[in-house]
């Protein structure tokens, strides 16, 4: 064997060593983690970011360390151009082989937005622009577009109601126009085919049981109270009684300063249900599960009449004079809507 060869052979085995010995350390590096700081620091990995790009994100978030050893990983695997953009919630805590795993599989950072029972739609519109996804204005054009209603089904002027109060986790970037369609979607996967048959036992559309549930869900928090509120309004609606409603007559009044005054009570509009007989034409809020429940199953009562105990309940009467009583003492005297 001559001189050459053999250095060659030594050189190969250096070689074979060295690399065999960084391939080692990276796989080793890969799986602990490179640091002890749990918290979650959001990185932004863009669209037709490169790679070097997105290292030099990890490494200044501080989620990894030693960004040449990532990168040596990553090529090793073939995955350096596999990488989904997005919003990644991302740790020291992690090793780098699952922040990886997390970009690879597109597993991005879901932002929460909770909409509570009883908002209405411009309400909606600014909790979903507060979370950063879009302007008021946007979202109150799509809400009131009378082809995207017609596209999800909703046989409404807007979608006031059709909007389901729920908690939904939405990524970065996700469109307003997606984020209204899963909850109207919502909506529907709750309002069951035998919800809708219940409606029409009972004479009413799903509009008008929405619009009814809408009402009872901002007449009272009290989950126990509702259906005995339901029943009052059915029951009215039953005599061609006027519902005479404050929540309604709120909805009406055009930028509301929290105070409703008698001229208010005696306004005609479309939503005062102190002047006019029936439903108002459409929801006033988006009502939740067990306020639509309430309005197709009402308690079965004889009453006509409520008014706040001002502790969160209130007090049901079956005639006018009971009523009245009932008003001089928990209200002092003071006129409220029954």
């Amino acid at each position: 064997m001559s001189k050459f060869i053999k250095i060659s052979l030594v050189l190969l085995t250096v070689l074979i060593i060295t690399v065999s010995f960084i391939i080692f350390d990276v796989m080793n590096y890969a799986g602990e983690p490179s640091g002890k700081d749990d918290v979650m620091k959001l990185v932004v990995v863009g669209k037709g970011q490169s790679f070097n790009a997105t290292l030099d994100s990890l490494e200044k978030a501080g989620v990894i360390k030693n960004p040449l050893k990532f990168k040596l990983f990553t090529r090793i695997r073939g995955y350096d151009k596999k990488i989904h953009a997005g919003e990644y919630a991302l740790s020291s805590v992690m090793p780098p082989a699952l922040i990886l795993d997390t970009m690879l599989r597109g597993k991005v950072y879901l932002h929460r937005i909770t909409v509570p029972e009883g908002y209405n739609m411009q309400q909606v519109a600014s909790v979903i622009s507060e979370a950063g996804f879009g302007t008021v204005e946007n979202f109150m054009k799509i809400a009131t577009d009378p082809s995207f209603l017609q596209e999800k089904g909703i046989h409404a002027g807007t979608l006031e109601g059709y909007l389901y109060p729920d908690t939904y986790y939405f990524p970065k970037d996700e469109s307003c126009e997606n984020i209204i369609s899963a909850m109207v979607e919502k909506f529907q996967s709750v309002f069951t085919p035998e919800w809708e048959k219940r409606a029409k036992e009972l004479g009413f559309s799903t509009h008008e049981i929405i619009t009814l549930a809408s009402i009872i869900e901002k007449e009272t928090g009290a989950q126990e109270e509702r259906g005995l509120i339901s029943s009052v309004f059915h029951n009215r609606l039953k005599k061609g009684m006027r519902l005479e409603t404050d929540p309604t007559v709120i909805y009406g009044i055009k930028n509301f300063n929290g105070n409703i005054t008698r001229k208010n009570l005696l306004e005609t509009t479309p939503y005062n249900t102190y002047k006019i007989t029936g439903l108002p034409p459409g929801p006033i809020a988006g009502p939740g599960y067990e306020s639509i429940k309430a309005a197709l199953y009402p308690a079965e009562t004889e009453y006509l009449f409520f008014v706040s105990k001002n502790d969160g309940s209130h007090f049901f009467s079956a005639d006018f004079q009971e009523h009245n009583r009932a008003v001089r003492k928990y209200q002092l005297g003071k006129t409220l809507g029954s």
